[in-house]
């Protein structure tokens, strides 16, 4: 059974937690949280980075959010129901006055995140979320609760349990699609993710991937931006960044050979790509994230 915090918490009581990221590809979890919202409660105008899923466990409330063209739409949600707000898109969500919400909501992305959004058959123009299972809407709300009250637990344990609410939120979803994606495009995008993964420390260009896949650049970026949701470019970039940080967390190898072990013969445009996506140089991210014993830092 999901619990019930309104009956054991206050109104105005929230739950808030930032995970610690540890990088996870597929699905990464950033920030998750629950409120017994005050009459009124409101949150915007705003924009998120990742995507946003807040389940309604009781109250109600309105949603105001952009579309895909930029017109703003007025839902009102209700217990059992759910809404997904999505990477810059703008949002106000307002708690009603006389029955105010009690939600939780996780905060999400990764490179499976598109497709499981797909699936769930959810959009920018369809952001409601309704379910066709009372017991998998019930499996997702506890997974989501369990979540919340277990922050301090392994990353991995966590994001295992992410899994298991993805998982739930996809099959229960009322609009759930039944995949007909290309099974040629699923091969090509693999093709190129398994030569991002062997030669992502080498100097390879958009051009060498599509060209291993045997595709026009043009082609093969519409067809990688379809399926992962990020362009072939955008794409390697993190891809690089996630390796860098797992080197700088881990290892006490020199900046400099971390900026060859992902592919940057330039120490410089290394550390500028990377003060581009962290806000802050590869040492300093070092000193505050490095769980290793060095007996010597890198130098930059």
């Amino acid at each position: 059974m999901v619990t019930d915090m309104s009956n054991t918490k206050k109104m105005g009581d929230v739950i808030f937690s930032i995970f610690p990221s540890e990088n996870f590809i597929d699905l990464e979890l950033f920030q998750f949280g629950r409120e017994v919202c005050l009459p009124a409660h409101s949150f915007g105008p705003a924009a998120r980075n990742h995507y946003l899923f807040h389940y309604v466990f009781s109250g109600t409330g309105t949603l105001h959010a952009d579309d895909s063209r930029g017109e703003t739409h007025t839902y009102q949600i209700k217990s059992g129901q759910g809404f997904l707000l999505f990477p810059g898109q703008i949002n106000t969500y307002i708690a009603d006055d006389k029955l105010p919400w009690d939600y939780a909501w996780l905060e999400f992305d990764g490179l499976r995140a598109k497709e499981i959004i797909e699936t769930a058959g959810l959009s920018m123009d369809h952001p409601i979320y309704r379910a066709k299972s009372h017991d998998l809407r019930e499996t997702m709300a506890n997974e989501m609760v369990y979540i919340t009250e277990h922050a301090k637990e392994p990353p991995l344990h966590l994001i295992g349990h992410l899994y298991l609410f993805i998982d739930a939120f996809s099959r229960s979803s009322a609009s759930m699609k039944i995949s007909k994606g290309s099974k040629l495009r699923d091969f090509y995008v693999h093709e190129a993710l398994t030569f991002i993964e062997q030669n992502f420390q080498n100097d390879i260009s958009v051009e060498d991937i599509a060209a291993t896949c045997g595709l026009n650049r043009s082609y093969f970026g519409k067809i990688f931006k379809d399926a992962v949701g990020k362009s072939p470019q955008d794409f390697l970039l993190q891809y690089r960044m996630i390796k860098a940080t797992e080197l700088l967390k881990l290892t006490n190898l020199s900046i400099g050979d971390i900026s060859n072990a992902v592919g940057y013969s330039d120490q410089f445009h290394f550390s500028r790509a990377f003060k581009n996506i962290y806000g802050i140089s590869p040492r300093e991210w070092r000193n505050k994230n490095q769980i290793a014993d060095p007996r010597h830092s890198g130098s930059e």
